[in-house]
């Protein structure tokens, strides 16, 4: 593997060099709170697990009212979602908007436009924590 690795080494640097692994970059959101402007709380996790949704939302209907208990972010891809906490704060979501989503804090989405709101959510938490609780 090593002599490999020796070999392809002069190739990544002309690669590197002649702008090939060029890249663009725009910070899409860099926070220490969530939507609600409430602190993110440090997280303590023994056994991580990532999980990455895509989630769709057809127009005009309202999720039921729930509650995350780990940390995610998500990214609106199409549509417009309308997050309405159990506080009264609100939060419209257009494309291209990302959203640092409330932990523990009953809430819910509505896709308020006239296409299906798709987002794509990443959660982060323990292997055993559920990514969504369901209020009863």
């Amino acid at each position: 593997m090593k002599k490999y690795m020796l070999y392809l080494l002069p190739a990544v640097c002309v690669l590197m060099s002649s702008g090939a692994f060029a890249a663009d970059s725009e910070t899409l959101i860099q926070t220490d709170t969530h939507w609600d402007n409430q602190a993110i709380k440090p997280i303590h996790i023994e056994h991580p697990q990532i999980t990455m949704l895509r989630i769709t939302i057809p127009a005009g209907e309202k999720l039921a009212m729930h509650k995350h208990p780990i940390l995610n972010i998500g990214y609106l891809t199409k549509g417009e979602l309308t997050v309405r906490s159990e506080k009264g704060d609100v939060l419209v979501l257009k494309p291209g908007d990302p959203i640092v989503e409330l932990v523990d804090i009953w809430h819910y989405g509505e896709s308020t436009g006239s296409e299906d709101a798709e987002i794509v959510v990443t959660y982060v938490g323990d292997q055993q924590d559920p990514v969504s609780i369901i209020k009863e």
